[in-house]
């Protein structure tokens, strides 16, 4: 099993030490994403001096950052001083296929950073910590009032549409369903990876209008206006109609239980007699352990409760949950990616 601290050796006050200091490297890390170094170092190895009069900054301190990068993985010194990429530095340019670079300035970045400098406020509350400042906001109030904010959000949330699109349509059959909507379906990369694989299959990405009209714009970029549309509302409201499968992927752990079943509803309300509700996501695992699968479930569960106020589930919490809603969950499919497509039905 794969441990998730690289040093189990070290003394346990060290070990203690290094986890303190964990923000340097994701700093640094956001940083150099937002300078583009990565891409400045596309063509090959250049001097700390070239990279920094190409992105305006003091060259010394830029190799001072560049050296803590290095001694994770990110780039390499080279024996002549000049830094170059590795395999993974190369993934944190803009250009190439399956880039990291949104996701990395998202939850590297200032947004999120702000988020968990209030955890000890969450923790005491149970509140996400915009309820500090803003005891009746949504946690998309103010992504919506940011056109730039959002844009990465969306940028971000599409990082691995592709091979989760691959992933779902390997592991669940959709062939038997006419019309699928995407509840929450962001600038509808995934349910266009899903259509791409189901020749058969109609598409409606569902989510608030202003996202709406960025996944309008998507849908025309993939020359698939004439199998998928866009509509704009609000889920808790309703949903679009028409749909005989409803599929909420990393949609409904933003939200506490009370909204997340609200959510639910909404989605049974328009479901035909026939018709399911899916949900993707990752299971919360039954024990917590010394793993990278632990600590990643673990560190998006709090990072839920931090940014969101939702959190990730266990498949008897999921259970509940449908139930709650007026659903039954009926079965669950596992994908190479490790998430999970559960799929539910009228109750």
């Amino acid at each position: 099993m794969s441990k998730a601290n690289p040093s189990p050796s070290l003394p346990p006050g060290l070990q203690l030490y290094q986890m303190a200091i964990g923000h340097y490297v994701s700093r640094a890390l956001f940083v150099a994403a937002k300078l583009g170094v990565a891409d400045l170092l596309a063509s090959g190895p250049r001097e700390a001096s070239e990279l920094a009069k190409d992105s305006r900054t003091d060259s010394a301190a830029l190799a001072r950052m560049l050296r803590l990068l290095a001694s994770v993985g990110v780039f390499e010194v080279q024996d002549d001083g000049r830094f170059a990429n590795t395999p993974v530095g190369e993934m944190l340019r803009e250009d190439v296929p399956g880039s990291s670079r949104a996701s990395v300035m998202l939850f590297s970045g200032v947004g999120i950073q702000d988020g968990w400098k209030e955890l000890e406020y969450c923790v005491r509350t149970g509140q996400p910590a915009f309820r500090k400042a803003s005891p009746d906001a949504d946690p998309f109030t103010q992504m919506a009032a940011d056109p730039e904010a959002a844009a990465l959000f969306d940028k971000a949330m599409a990082t691995f549409a592709p091979q989760t699109a691959a992933a779902v349509a390997a592991a669940y059959d959709f062939s038997r369903f006419k019309t699928l909507v995407d509840v929450g379906g962001g600038n509808g990369s995934l349910l266009l990876g899903i259509l791409k694989g189901n020749p058969g299959l109609r598409g409606i990405v569902f989510d608030q209008p202003h996202v709406a009209e960025r996944a309008k714009a998507k849908i025309r970029e993939a020359g698939m206006s004439e199998r998928c549309e866009a509509v704009g509302g609000s889920f808790f409201e309703s949903v679009a109609p028409g749909g005989d499968a409803y599929l909420l992927k990393h949609v409904i752990h933003d939200w506490d239980d009370e909204r997340a079943a609200a959510i639910l509803r909404t989605c049974r309300a328009a479901l035909p007699s026939h018709g399911v509700v899916l949900i993707i996501e990752g299971l919360y695992p039954a024990r917590i352990e010394r793993s990278l699968e632990s600590r990643g479930a673990a560190s998006n569960d709090l990072n839920m409760l931090v940014c969101t106020g939702g959190r990730q589930r266990s498949e008897a919490e999921f259970r509940d949950l449908y139930r709650a809603s007026g659903l039954r969950l009926t079965r669950i499919v596992s994908t190479a990616t490790g998430i999970c497509v559960m799929e539910g039905e009228r109750a």
